[in-house]
C-alpha cells in the first residue's frame, strides 16, 4: 500500500507526541517552572500569573495562567505524572478537544469555587494559589465516570479508579481545615466539575450508540 505525501504528513502528525494535549500541557508547565527559577525574571513572572482571589476582577487572566505555575519540584512532578497517565487515557476515550475542555473548565471553576466557597462554607480566608491540581482532578473524575474499573496504584496499593477517586475526595474533604497550604476546596471543585462533564459525555456516547443500534434495524 502506498501513501501520498499528504497522508504521510497526517500519519506523522497523529503519531507525534505534540498531537497529545496532555503532553503539550506537561511541556508548558515544565517550561513555566524553569522560567520561575530564572534569577531576576522568575519572581516577576510568578507574581504576574499566580491566582489571588482578591484580584479576580483586575487580573482575570490568572484564572488560566495559575495552572501552569507550581510551588516546587515535587508539586510539579506529582501533577505532571498524574496528568500523563490520566490525561492521555482520557484523550483516547473522548478526543483532544474534550480533554482540553475538561482540563480548562475544571481549572477555571476550581479557582472560582476556591474563591467563593472557602470563606462562607469553611470559614477559611482563601490566599494565593498555583498549580494544575484542580484541572487534573477534573480529568481524573471524568475518566472515572467513563472507565471506573481501570486498575491504578495509589502509593503502590492496587485499586480500581473509582475507589481511588473516593479516597482522594475523602482526603481533601477531611483536610479542608488543615494548615498544609493545599487548596483542598479547589481540588473538590475541580472534581465535581469533572464528574458532571464525565456524566454528560457518557450520556452523549450512550445516546449515539443507541441511535446507531436502532438505525441497523
Amino acid at each position: 500500500m502506498q501513501l501520498t505525501s499528504m497522508e504521510v504528513k497526517q500519519v506523522a502528525s497523529k503519531d507525534s507526541i505534540f498531537a497529545s494535549p496532555s503532553i503539550v500541557i506537561i511541556a508548558l508547565c515544565t517550561l513555566s517552572f524553569f522560567l520561575e527559577m530564572v534569577p531576576g525574571i522568575g519572581e516577576v513572572y510568578f507574581n504576574a500569573f499566580y491566582f489571588d482571589p482578591n484580584y479576580l476582577v483586575t487580573k482575570p487572566w490568572t484564572l488560566i495562567t495559575y495552572m501552569f505555575l507550581h510551588n516546587g519540584l515535587f508539586h510539579l512532578l506529582f501533577n505532571m505524572l498524574v496528568l500523563y497517565f490520566f490525561g492521555t487515557a482520557l484523550e483516547r476515550r473522548v478526543g483532544n478537544r474534550q480533554l482540553l475542555a475538561i482540563f480548562f473548565t475544571a481549572g477555571i471553576l476550581s479557582a472560582i469555587g476556591y474563591t467563593f466557597l472557602t470563606q462562607p462554607i469553611f470559614n477559611i480566608s482563601p490566599g494565593p494559589m498555583v498549580g494544575a491540581s484542580g484541572a487534573i482532578y477534573g480529568v481524573f473524575a471524568a475518566l472515572t465516570i467513563l472507565e471506573p474499573d481501570i486498575r491504578v496504584y495509589v502509593y503502590f496499593v492496587p485499586m480500581k479508579l473509582k475507589h481511588a477517586l473516593v479516597l482522594f475526595a475523602l482526603f481533601d474533604f477531611l483536610m479542608i481545615n488543615s494548615s498544609d497550604m493545599i487548596a483542598h476546596t479547589a481540588h473538590l471543585s475541580g472534581l465535581f466539575v469533572g464528574l458532571y462533564m464525565g456524566f454528560r459525555i457518557k450520556k452523549i456516547q450512550e445516546n449515539a450508540q443507541r441511535s446507531r443500534y436502532i438505525g441497523r434495524w
